[in-house]
């Protein structure tokens, strides 16, 4: 995750001296306005949209996109809640596609998900892991479907050269403590259709139709919400942009390391990669679970086995497994024209994945020779009982 310091004090200073904190405060834009055209000449994207969260950037570019009620949106099986929450918001319903061993969505469950209702797909590029994005849009063209991509969990990294979020109609990105840009909370959408950047921003902003100097496109204003951001983000945000690329570069000169060292290990295979010439995530998969359950309680430091990241598997998923909203006539589920069904072991191959996964930190704030240290102590370590455990570097 990318670390805050005094960069970010001191570029506050002059937001907090103006007393301009709001959106629209500042006549002349403000460090948001600079901050989204930085971000979208950095990104190559026509249109940036600045959020307070990743999961309003989602949830707008579905609604932006006309994205309702009767439709169907695919969306993996690992992931955050939030990108099965999204379409809910929006008035649609979430379809559970299994992910494949590079822990994003396979292309062949997605064919096999897709109904006369399947409207959009959200791929997510998971945890600095790209999705076959290929496959995904050669799929989305086939079948006539919007793409709309959730790159909050992959800020900055590339897909044979374009950046996540960049391919589809509209990407969504998160800025959160957890995230390669981190302000604690704030999201962005991108977008290069001139009609969903307009709608994305009324709906974000219950005030636009008050707005007379914003350019909507010839779209008539609609009510929205409000997921507006503030200058203080914006202030932040321009300091954060600036190490983006230099720590995604720091990245993948630890996962190039890291994974030669674990290599050596002949029980565990390097996790598959959508363009490993880019990767910056790094995971290893197991013959069995009990492998990877004993590779994760030797190794505390940096290693996560990803079925016990609860919050990301669809199981735990309860509110929508159960199909519960907040008020039972605002159900989405309740204006499907099919029967929704959903179970645990609806996505048998996700869970089979998952409990064989551990994903590695990198450790891009942290010397590269101390991340090789652990990395060889990791290649190190056996589970087998007749063997005492070496810590030699």
């Amino acid at each position: 995750m990318a670390h805050v310091g005094l960069r970010e004090w001191l570029a506050l200073a002059p937001v907090f001296a103006s007393g301009k904190l709001a959106r629209y405060g500042d006549a002349g834009g403000g460090p948001l306005m600079q901050f989204e055209a930085d971000f979208s000449a950095k990104f190559g994207v026509k249109h940036a949209l600045t959020m307070s969260s990743g999961t309003g950037a989602l949830v707008s570019a579905l609604v932006a996109a006309g994205i309702g009620p009767g439709d169907e949106v695919l969306v993996p099986a690992y992931t955050w809640i939030a990108t099965a929450g999204a379409p809910l918001a929006a008035g649609a319903v979430p379809i559970l596609v299994d992910i494949d061993q590079t822990l994003t969505m396979d292309p062949a469950d997605i064919i096999r998900k897709i109904t006369p209702n399947t409207r959009a797909i959200i791929p997510v590029h998971m945890a600095n892991l790209v999705c076959d994005m290929d496959s995904i849009m050669r799929i989305a063209r086939e079948h006539n479907l919007l793409v709309i991509e959730d790159a909050c969990q992959s800020v900055g990294l590339t897909y044979k050269g374009k950046r996540t979020g960049t391919i589809g109609n509209a990407g969504a990105y998160s800025f959160n403590q957890f995230k390669n840009m981190n302000i604690g909370e704030g999201g962005a959408l991108v977008t290069d259709d001139p009609h969903l950047f307009a709608r994305a921003r009324m709906y974000h902003d219950i005030g636009s139709m008050f707005r007379g100097h914003l350019d909507n496109a010839n779209e008539a204003p609609f009510i929205g919400i409000n997921l507006k951001a503030s200058q203080i983000q914006g202030a932040m945000l321009n300091v954060q942009l600036k190490r983006l690329d230099p720590m995604i570069a720091r990245m993948r000169r630890r996962y190039e390391v890291m994974k030669e060292i674990l290599s050596a290990r002949d029980d565990i295979r390097i996790g598959p990669h959508n363009d490993v010439a880019a990767a910056a995530g790094l995971h290893v998969i197991f013959e069995t679970a009990e492998q990877a359950n004993d590779f994760a309680a030797q190794n505390k430091r940096g290693v996560y086995r990803l079925y016990d990241s609860s919050r990301h598997v669809y199981t735990n998923w309860q509110s929508v497994l159960q199909q519960r909203t907040a008020h039972p006539d605002m159900n989405p589920y309740k204006w499907t024209d099919r029967k929704i069904e959903y179970s645990p072991d609806m996505c048998a191959q996700s869970l089979d994945i998952l409990k064989r996964t551990c994903r590695i930190g990198l450790g891009e704030n942290y010397p590269l020779a101390l991340m090789a240290y652990f990395a060889r102590r990791m290649a190190t370590k056996r589970s087998t009982p007749d063997r005492t455990l070496s810590y030699a570097t």
